[in-house]
């Protein structure tokens, strides 16, 4: 089975009532009610796909079913019918998330089905299926669902999040678990052909301080190191470290495949903004290791659902891996098909105080370049301004080599800000995507960066450049008007 009428009518009936005061120009989006993860990205027969958790018919969480887009360019985006949605014996209450292969031609989606036992009390089991596509767009649930039926006997309720890909001639498994005492893991099954799953243990796993449970884990090959990718639940604050609701990032270190033993270095925050969570992987035809994220976050308010609709995916970033063995995240090269009209000001000089550019429009791009040598300023940076009272801003303070997105005067709560350690020596370059309802940046080439939903209720009246108690010369200050594609 997999009837996914019903949720497509309900959905196109939805959409036409949604309010557009938040909504995006280029993010991808569902047309009506929730999103939470992405799922699935993968480049199929030149174009790419990306699905995501979806509940078509609230814009609270509920059922998951996957919505689905897919582009040429990983800039426009088209909807495509709901891929998955619940209710057949495999996945009664949910098709939760995970991944897409090819296989020889057909489109593969790995799932985790998810049943309630006694939702009152969350108690629930799951298991993981897979749904199949020759067109990549309309897919049916295999007959031997589930592919694998339960979790090992050590095993806690958790067991989801399958992220699949192809190594010499077998797949591989890993999922998102925990054993019976809450020590957090990943676990690593291999297959011939997609239907017969064989476990072969642990792949990494940690009873000290990471949490109780790692969700959306994805692990693969970058620059000759392994990096394994998850979301772990239950993480406590450490200063500046951890202080989103829920965190995502990552462990760098070397893997061998025969003994499948893994050895990595320490946990690091993969984006310190306030609404990134679940990100997943693919590898495009150019070889490129490309991230898309959740652009909400989990507990948090979320004035859209007012507006009939709740949660979007953040922009397509490319991973790389720095010589200290961090990975840094950098905006697609094809997002500079949205570019419209381009801006440059205040070049090549001194801001004492502030420099006010107006700029009204919502949808922009703004790269700002900033000579750390030639600045005595205790802090630089810009600002986002409305009329009033608004701004969203973005602080850099020499001394103690910070950087400060500050959102709690454009609909965050008072507490909206968050701080990443930056090593601006020589110069601090500022990169950044404004789309009505967020802002994404990228610090020094991606060794920074932060994605927060922003919901600005003031008309928009400019970027402000700014240096406190002293001066700053700025090198570049460019801005682009960009595209609505869902207008186009």
């Amino acid at each position: 089975m997999n009837n996914t009428q019903p949720a497509n009518e309900f959905l196109l009936k939805a959409s036409e009532n949604v309010n557009e005061r938040f909504r995006f120009g280029y993010h991808i989006m569902a047309p009506a009610n929730w999103i939470n993860d992405p799922n699935g990205l993968i480049h199929f027969k030149g174009e790419y796909h990306a699905f995501y958790q979806h509940h078509p018919y609230d814009e609270n969480w509920g059922p998951m079913h996957w919505g689905h887009v897919k582009s040429k360019d990983l800039v426009h985006w088209e909807h495509c019918p709901i891929a998955l949605s619940p209710g057949d014996a495999c996945d009664v209450d949910g098709c939760f998330s995970g991944s897409a292969v090819d296989n020889n031609g057909e489109l593969t989606l790995i799932y985790t089905g998810h049943h309630y036992i006694d939702q009152a009390q969350n108690l629930f089991f799951q298991n993981q299926n897979i749904a199949v596509s020759t067109d990549g767009i309309h897919f049916e649930k295999v007959d031997q669902n589930p592919v694998i039926a339960a979790p090992p006997a050590d095993s806690s309720q958790h067991f989801r999040d399958p992220k699949v890909w192809k190594h010499n001639d077998t797949w591989y498994m890993i999922l998102g678990n925990s054993t019976k005492e809450d020590i957090p893991r990943v676990i690593l099954y291999t297959s011939p052909d997609l239907r017969t799953w064989e476990y072969k243990g642990v792949l990494d796993e940690n009873a000290n301080d990471m949490g109780f449970m790692w969700e959306c884990p994805d692990f693969f090959e970058l620059d000759g190191s392994f990096v394994f990718l998850f979301s772990p639940q239950g993480l406590e604050s450490q200063g500046h470290k951890y202080n989103n609701l829920f965190q995502t990032g990552y462990y760098v270190g070397s893997y061998d495949y025969d003994t499948n033993h893994y050895e990595h270095g320490e946990f690091i925050e993969l984006d310190h903004g306030h609404d990134f969570y679940a990100v997943q992987t693919l590898l495009d035809d150019q070889g490129r290791r490309i991230a898309i994220g959740w652009m909400d976050m989990w507990e948090s308010d979320m004035p859209t659902k007012a507006d009939g609709w709740a949660g979007a995916l953040t922009l397509p970033r490319v991973l790389t891996l720095s010589e200290d063995r961090k990975v840094l995240m950098n905006p697609v090269e094809e997002l500079k098909l949205l570019r419209e009209t381009e801006h440059h000001v205040c070049e090549d000089q001194l801001v004492n105080r502030s420099h006010f550019v107006n700029v009204t429009e919502q949808l922009l791009e703004v790269k700002v370049v900033f000579n750390m040598e030639n600045t005595n300023a205790e802090a630089i940076g810009l600002k986002i301004r409305g009329v009033g009272e608004q701004e969203t801003v973005i602080r850099y303070t020499h001394a103690d080599r910070k950087l400060t997105l500050d959102c709690s005067k454009s609909g965050k709560p008072a507490d909206g800000i968050r701080n990443a350690a930056l090593d601006a020596n020589g110069q601090l370059t500022l990169h950044l995507f404004l789309d009505r309802s967020s802002i994404e940046i990228f610090a020094n080439e991606g060794h920074v960066t932060m994605s927060s939903r922003i919901y600005p209720t003031e008309v928009q009246s400019g970027i402000e450049l700014f240096a406190e108690n002293g001066e700053v010369e700025i090198v570049e200050c460019t801005y682009w008007n960009l595209k609505d594609i869902w207008k186009a």
